[in-house]
């Protein structure tokens, strides 16, 4: 959807979008490009904006109120500073904000808590076990940040849960369960996501197919976390993990049954659905399925041979991020997705899913130079490496009943707007989106006008004083297992 709308509109010499500048705040970083980092934030109990702008030397903390007008702001230094990733933020029962900035090797978080009305701050250092192998992502829920662990050769995954000065260690065995291929072939927990690292799905924006057609994926839901697996092409095999509970629940999904053997499948979650997508070089197949109890609400198949109806785009094949072209058939389609890892993408807007089927892959190229083109000074010749991608893909919707929708003439999402603003605006860098109750903002730095900058965007363009638009344009499988639970404090500097 999104490289769809940029492919359309970037056609037109001249398109104004739903969107509208809130607030500026002048702001000079040190060597943005490089070093900056920002994050926007929303406080889910006082609606509340913060905003987080850092270089090497200081962070920027701007504070708004529910209607975007500024309130607060500080500007505190970065003590001992390192080169570290912003992570997160939690926001104290007291209402003050803390910010998480994580080591590279993922050894210790560094915390900072800042009191905005007495313009200080409080550093604090928490040391993740020894046996910490790698983090598997990072998110928050209710002004809560949480960190996903994995310990060295154990079955299981922690969660560490950072809230007011505490950290709650929780734990989700996964001793009791199989992992299978298709052809019968046997392998451990550890190694699947060791060489199939999982990847964390954002909600609220739209998950390009990069990402979303690995295999492995994490979905966090209120007090959930739901992990896909698709190493199998004969299933997907989905844990829930429940944060409260710590119960873990393990559920099966089949995958469509082609006629064909395929490379590979995949499945997307969203708002309580499997989509389910299966593809080889003569078919094409398509299932939505309940979450809860396994029913099949939606199944659709295609061959080489026929066309597909219900795509609101041209069929696209996309080389190293250049121009889009157009595949004629669905034959040429299903050749070249037969080579690449099949993914799918849903966004959901109001009643609406718009989805994105296709494949990515990302491969290295190794060119080598003979004697006639270049020779190093050992006269033995040189080589080169360096990274292509290739990815094809078409857009569709589904309404609130699941049927397909044609929508090749409406206006875009706000999110669509978002993207097609980042794409012709050159001078915007440190971009964050965050999603509001019916609308989007998008902060960033301009690093030409030395500001900080919201933009409000909406659906839709903006239309003229007469009303046109500027612009045309089941049950689970396996019983609960339990984890316990430990507590930490953080150590102050």
């Amino acid at each position: 959807m999104k490289k769809l709308l940029l492919f359309l509109l970037i056609l037109s010499k001249s398109v104004l979008l739903s969107q509208t500048v809130l607030n500026s705040f002048p702001l000079n970083l040190n060597n943005p490009l490089e070093d900056g980092q920002i994050l926007n934030i929303e406080d889910v109990k006082t609606h509340d904006i913060y905003v987080f702008a850092a270089d090497t030397k200081n962070v920027n903390i701007l504070k708004y109120n529910k209607s975007l007008f500024l309130t607060n702001q500080f500007t505190d230094s970065i003590k001992n500073p390192l080169n570290r990733p912003l992570s997160g933020y939690s926001i104290s029962e007291d209402g003050n904000p803390l910010l998480y900035w994580n080591f590279p090797n993922a050894r210790n978080l560094k915390i900072v808590k800042y009191f905005l009305d007495s313009k200080t701050s409080r550093t604090l250092n928490f040391d993740f076990p020894e046996n910490n192998e790698y983090i598997i992502g990072t998110f928050q829920k209710n002004n809560i940040f949480y960190v996903l662990g994995k310990e060295k050769d154990q079955k299981h995954l922690l969660l560490y849960e950072f809230q007011n000065g505490k950290c709650e260690i929780k734990m989700f065995d996964f001793s009791d369960y199989n992992f299978q291929t298709e052809k019968g072939q046997k392998f451990t927990f550890n190694g699947l996501i060791r060489n199939f690292p999982i990847q964390k799905i954002d909600s609220g924006v739209f998950n390009s197919l990069d990402k979303t057609s690995g295999i492995n994926k994490m979905y966090v839901l209120d007090d959930h976390i739901i992990l896909t697996f698709d190493y199998n092409t004969q299933k997907t095999q989905v844990f829930d993990l429940n944060w409260q509970t710590l119960e873990v629940k393990e559920k099966i999904f089949t995958q469509p049954n082609s006629k064909k053997p395929a490379k590979s499948s995949n499945s997307f979650y969203s708002d309580g659905r499997l989509f389910q997508i299966k593809a080889n070089s003569e078919e094409f197949l398509y299932d939505i399925k309940d979450f809860e109890s396994g029913q099949i609400l939606k199944s659709v198949s295609v061959s080489k041979n026929d066309t597909i109806r219900f795509k609101n785009s041209p069929l696209f094949l996309q080389t190293n991020n250049q121009k889009p072209q157009e595949l004629k058939t669905t034959a040429k389609f299903l050749k070249h997705l037969s080579d690449l890892s099949v993914g799918i993408s849903v966004f959901q807007s109001k009643k609406n899913n718009y989805i994105t089927f296709g494949g990515f892959v990302e491969y290295i190229v190794t060119r080598y130079y003979g004697l006639d083109d270049v020779a190093d000074f050992n006269g033995t010749g040189a080589q080169s490496t360096y990274i292509q991608n290739k990815m094809v893909f078409f857009d569709s919707t589904l309404d609130s009943n699941l049927e397909f929708v044609n929508n090749k003439q409406s206006e875009p999402l706000a999110i669509d707007n978002i993207y097609y603003y980042l794409s012709i605006n050159k001078n915007v860098s440190l971009q964050n989106i965050l999603k509001l109750k019916d609308y989007y903002i998008l902060s960033y730095y301009d690093d030409t006008q030395k500001q900080f900058i919201i933009r409000k965007f909406t659906d839709g363009f903006i239309r003229e004083d007469n009303g046109n638009p500027i612009m045309n344009k089941s049950q689970f499988s396996k019983p609960a297992s339990f984890g316990k639970i430990k507590t930490y404090k953080f150590i102050e500097n």
